[in-house]
């Protein structure tokens, strides 16, 4: 049996060990499951992942849940955001153990982890690791949306040090709405696109304007809809996203289930 560790919230603990972990990352390709990391001799390395995860608001903290699985698992493996082979689990291991510096690697199991798969859960220190990306230390930081997290300790400061031409503060509410008038019906994907970016900054919006975009012809301004409205604390937005939950286009329906998965999560 191979062991692997797999970090996670502190309030996801009893859930899973009532009914183990269910599948809800998504790997290279597109199938859901559940990320991992072997247990190596080396605690730092095996949790080396700890201090970026905790960079997204994880309550209580993170845990280390200790799974056992069969030798003989198909899991991918590889270095984050590069191709991933696909290995038996007990070859996952060799791998990752025979690699000089196996930083940035990680296993995914392309299923939810059983119950009886669980060995342990434990707490975890909130500093082993690195942030961003391995030997990120003494490189500029990056502040564009895509790699800032909202409320980050020291973001602020980040951000006016280092500004960004994609950061806020987004034009006022009217003058974004004037120009999704002024697009026309059914409007320019790019402008709109542009727009929904500005909404996307926003913690509450004009939700009943926007909500013909909802059902805009081209996929792109659907998804960005998803993406610029889930945050929102305004009235209707759970229901609004519901109604695209059968939406044609995959990658809508995709993002709607993902915004669902963190709000159940949250």
């Amino acid at each position: 049996m191979a062991m692997f560790v797999h970090l996670t919230s502190a309030a996801n603990a009893p859930r899973i060990r009532r009914s183990g972990i269910r599948a809800a990352g998504r790997g290279h390709d597109g199938a859901r499951g559940v990320y991992c990391f072997p247990v190596l001799p080396s605690y730092t390395l095996t949790h080396q992942w700890l201090r970026e995860l905790a960079r997204f608001g994880n309550r209580g903290g993170l845990v280390a849940v200790h799974v056992r699985l069969p030798d003989d698992q198909q899991v991918h493996v590889g270095r984050y955001a590069r191709e991933h082979a696909t290995v038996p689990a007990a070859e996952a291991v060799r791998r990752i153990a025979a690699l000089e510096d196996p930083r940035g690697w990680e296993v995914f199991v392309p299923r939810a982890v059983r119950p009886r798969e669980v060995h342990r859960i434990r707490t975890a220190p909130q500093v082993a690791g690195w942030r961003y990306w391995p030997d990120a230390h003494g490189v500029r930081p990056c502040t564009c949306d895509g790699c800032r997290v909202r409320g980050e300790y020291g973001s602020r400061r980040l951000r006016e040090r280092l500004p960004h031409p994609l950061d806020g503060p987004p034009p006022p509410a009217r003058v974004l709405l004037a120009r999704v008038a002024a697009a026309g019906t059914p409007g320019d994907p790019a402008e709109l696109r542009e727009i929904l970016h500005w909404f996307g900054k926003r913690r509450r919006g004009p939700l009943a304007q926007l909500a013909p975009l909802a059902a805009h012809p081209d996929p792109g301004v659907r998804e960005d809809f998803v993406w610029a409205v889930c945050r929102w604390s305004t009235p209707g937005v759970a229901e609004l996203l519901d109604g695209l939950t059968g939406d044609p286009d995959q990658d809508v329906r995709e993002a709607v289930e993902t915004v669902r998965t963190a709000r159940a999560d949250s």
